[in-house]
């Protein structure tokens, strides 16, 4: 790649060098900083509603005129391709802020100020009820007013360093809020950058940077905040949570977990594209495009695929074709291809593969580690992690590829007997921050979401659940709790304050609650207590199958399914006949005079031997 913006203006402040790294803050400047920021807070500085519009606008220009500098300080930390960056990180601070600063008015509810307040003419009144109250209770003009909590922390991770320390940002400028973010020391080139940009563009008084590692995180956590947002894994994410109870502060926790893809296996049924099949084709491309996009290391990457037996010899020739469509070079070769972040990263991801039973058909390939060049040449010695070529396994469960979150380019497929069986599966872990399915059958969809946990679902894609800005994003259990993105980010750092202003008006309705109690004052004050209640009776129960799903019955057969997958095969003359699917295919369905012993059984061979306008097409994507 080259790392210079091939396709947009250059830089506005070009005196920044991304291979001067900013040093770690200091345990004695967090403590400054924290003071600072509760004393900004406590000067209503970030409080007028224009103030917060022309800092999102400033976070808007930051990303805009900085955007090759961003581009390629992720492609120096991540080796991330430039239309990656664009798309997935530096076109949604943009339009995110911009929607914010547009939107920010209706959120809080703002008035005209008669009054001329300090609010510059506007002053936030709240959402009034009345038109939601008992008729005797408008007077009292009630009303919810949205708050700022106050000074929040932002605690980013390293994969999409922009989007994951922005969004955040944006949502509590948006609610008045003053804003520390701790970066990660993963992505040292981005996080130097946003720390030399931050103050060029916001009001330094009211957003500050931390940089560190450990004992920087540690401190900062010692310290009181009114919110937390941390976004990582569910290890780091107890030790916040355990901090935060500490201050009862509220905290906000987006993590990860296995994201797994259901298929129906009566893909095969539908025509596309002129040929039957064409449907698992363009399941296995969109799958595959979710798992290289930054290497697989995304919260919501496919982590996992559950394809029923039959559909496995339709299935893995597509993805190897996709692969091929992908990389005509080769993964390793291609300039659309990440590497992994870290040498840590990378020896992890080696030693799943080592230890994984399963059987490598796709992929495989690996570029060592090294260092980058050009920072080589300016003294920066940091020695990068190398490329893993998507790499496709055949599993069992209990492998270590299913053990927990990859992280990584390797996709495995777990192959079970039909939509109910994965069900099961998938209700034996964790609940997953997204659930993946490819069915074009209504009441499958249907199933799987009425069977299921996930914090959320994309039917027929990956990725797309995150490119609907009015969508709210965020996990369920293990992988996390809170919401955001635009209003739901603004909703994170605000909270409901309830107002009522009882008039004088009111003594002739409320005077029966003053002692001394009669039969009259009983009659009125408890008279809800009284209410009819209509009739009702509970609707039958649903039966629930063997696997434990409710209205599962298996899969239909398909109108088109007259002959099953082998006459598919036979009757189209598919390409699906080579000997290596066929191979595979015996192999799981007991087809006997197979070199295999089901699954796994030269696997350990194979893996050892591996050693050797965006924003439409990918979502405004927060990861």
């Amino acid at each position: 790649m080259n790392t210079k913006s091939s396709n947009m203006a250059t830089s506005k402040h070009t005196d920044i060098d991304l291979f001067d790294l900013v040093p770690y803050t200091s345990l004695e400047e967090i403590e400054k900083i924290h003071a600072s920021l509760y004393a900004t807070f406590r000067s209503h500085l970030t409080i007028p509603i224009a103030f917060r519009i022309h800092q999102l606008h400033q976070l808007a220009r930051m990303a805009q005129e900085n955007a090759p500098l961003f581009a390629k300080a992720v492609y120096l930390d991540l080796g991330r391709p430039e239309q990656e960056a664009y798309m997935a990180e530096i076109g949604p601070i943009v339009q995110r802020s911009l929607i914010c600063a547009r939107d920010v008015r209706e959120w809080v509810g703002v008035r005209e100020d008669e009054e001329g307040g300090e609010g510059g003419g506007e002053k936030v009144y709240g959402h009034s009820l009345e038109d939601r109250v008992q008729e005797w209770q408008r007077s009292w003009k009630p009303r919810v007013r949205r708050e700022a909590r106050g000074v929040a922390c932002v605690i980013s991770p390293w994969n999409y360093p922009m989007m994951l320390s922005l969004q955040p940002l944006y949502g509590a400028i948006a609610a008045g809020c003053c804003v520390l973010i701790k970066l990660s020391e993963i992505a040292p080139h981005y996080a130097s950058l946003l720390s030399k940009l931050l103050p060029r563009y916001l009001d330094e008084r009211a957003y500050k940077v931390v940089l560190g590692e450990v004992k920087e995180v540690e401190r900062v956590l010692e310290l009181k905040w009114d919110s937390i947002f941390y976004t990582g894994n569910s290890r780091i994410a107890r030790l916040i949570a355990a901090a935060a109870a500490k201050h009862l502060t509220p905290c906000t926790l987006e993590l990860g977990g296995k994201s797994p893809v259901i298929l129906d296996e009566n893909l095969a049924f539908f025509k596309e594209d002129g040929k039957m099949g064409g449907a698992v084709e363009r399941a296995a491309r969109r799958v595959l495009w979710g798992k290289i996009n930054n290497a697989g290391q995304i919260c919501v990457t496919p982590d996992y695929v559950l394809c029923p037996r039959s559909l496995l010899p339709l299935f893995l020739p597509a993805l190897r074709k996709t692969l091929a469509t992908f990389f005509p070079d080769g993964a390793l070769n291609s300039n659309s291809f990440s590497r992994v972040v870290s040498l840590t990263h990378w020896n992890r991801l080696k030693d799943l593969l080592r230890r994984s039973e399963g059987e490598i058909v796709a992929g495989g390939g690996m570029l060592e580690p090294g260092f980058d060049q050009e920072g080589a040449e300016k003294g920066n010695r940091t020695q990068r992690g190398g490329k893993l070529e998507p790499t496709v396994v055949i599993v069992k469960e209990g492998d270590s590829l299913l053990e927990g979150e990859i992280f990584g380019p390797i996709l495995p497929i777990l192959v079970v007997d039909d939509v109910d069986h994965a069900i099961q599966y998938i209700n034996s872990k964790p609940h997953p921050l997204v659930l993946y399915m490819f069915t074009e059958d209504e009441q499958t969809k249907e199933r799987i979401l009425n069977n299921t946990t996930s914090g959320n679902v994309c039917i027929n894609d990956t990725f797309q659940q995150m490119a609907v800005n009015e969508l709210p994003f965020g996990g369920v259990g293990e992988s996390g709790y809170g919401r955001q993105v635009l209003k739901n980010s603004f909703d994170l750092f605000t909270y409901e304050r309830a107002v009522v202003d009882v008039p004088k008006d009111a003594e002739p309705v409320i005077s029966a609650r003053y002692p001394p109690y009669t039969t009259k004052s009983f009659s009125i004050m408890a008279s809800s207590a009284f209410l009819p209640i209509p009739e009702s009776s509970p609707p039958p129960e649903r039966a629930v199958n063997s696997r434990g799903v409710v209205g599962g019955n298996g899969h239909a057969a398909h109108p088109k399914n007259e002959h099953g997958l082998r006459g598919l095969f036979h009757r189209n003359g598919h390409t699906h006949t080579d000997d290596h699917t066929h191979a595979h295919h015996n192999a799981l369905t007991g087809a006997p005079g197979d070199k295999h012993q089901g699954l796994g059984g030269s696997a350990v061979g194979n893996v050892s031997g591996a050693g050797g306008g965006a924003s439409v097409a990918m979502g405004n994507m927060h990861m």
